[in-house]
């Protein structure tokens, strides 16, 4: 008896699903979300596509769904429930960001297919999210609106710039853990200074 037939196989959730075409996305961009594709990856077949999603696009909308989520939603409540003042909430939010943009590949894939039909609204979404995030953290440091929402932009330009150096020429980022403090506190000084 194979080891195979020996071990019942799991049956595949419709997060792994999920999961398997983030990491699509992340190697492939957009296109590499196809059915035959993924279920082969998952070591599964076609049926098991179809018991969770009627058809790829709802596949896609799914993941690009769980990467906002993740992304912005789960970082955004965390920073809101922070007891930080906002300054220390807006320093959560940079430390936080920045660690994610490091990490996850998925973003620079979807900036990379931006006007897909699929991706340009969710990619419009975050990016409102996010920035009215930091509008009204500046705000609530005392920034007048147009300033708040001027840092804001700059804050998050900042932000889409260090993901595609992490990406690209990560050496060129400080590495040591008090190097990186460093250029963190210096961000939210440059970002928060009068």
């Amino acid at each position: 008896m194979s080891e195979r037939a020996a071990r019942p196989q799991r049956r595949k959730t419709r997060q792994d699903w999920v999961d398997v075409a983030l990491t699509a996305i992340a190697e492939g961009g957009v296109a590499a979300v196809a059915v035959e594709p993924l279920a082969a990856r998952l070591g599964t077949t076609k049926g098991s596509f179809y018991w969770h999603f009627p058809n790829r696009g709802a596949l896609l909308e799914a993941a690009l769904a769980h990467w906002a989520e993740r992304t912005t939603t789960a970082i955004l409540r965390e920073v809101k429930s922070a007891s930080y003042d906002p300054r220390g909430q807006l320093k959560l939010l940079i430390t936080r960001v920045v660690a994610m943009a490091e990490e996850d590949p998925v973003g620079p894939a979807l900036l990379a297919t931006a006007t897909h039909p699929a991706v340009a609204p969710v990619l419009r979404d975050v990016t409102r999210t996010r920035l009215d995030a930091v509008i009204a953290l500046f705000a609530e440091l005392g920034f007048p609106t147009d300033e708040a929402r001027a840092r804001a932009l700059l804050a998050y330009s900042a932000y889409l710039g260090h993901t595609q150096i992490a990406h690209s020429t990560p050496d060129l980022l400080p590495s040591g853990k008090e190097e990186r403090r460093l250029y963190l506190d210096q961000v939210l000084h440059i970002l928060t200074a009068p």
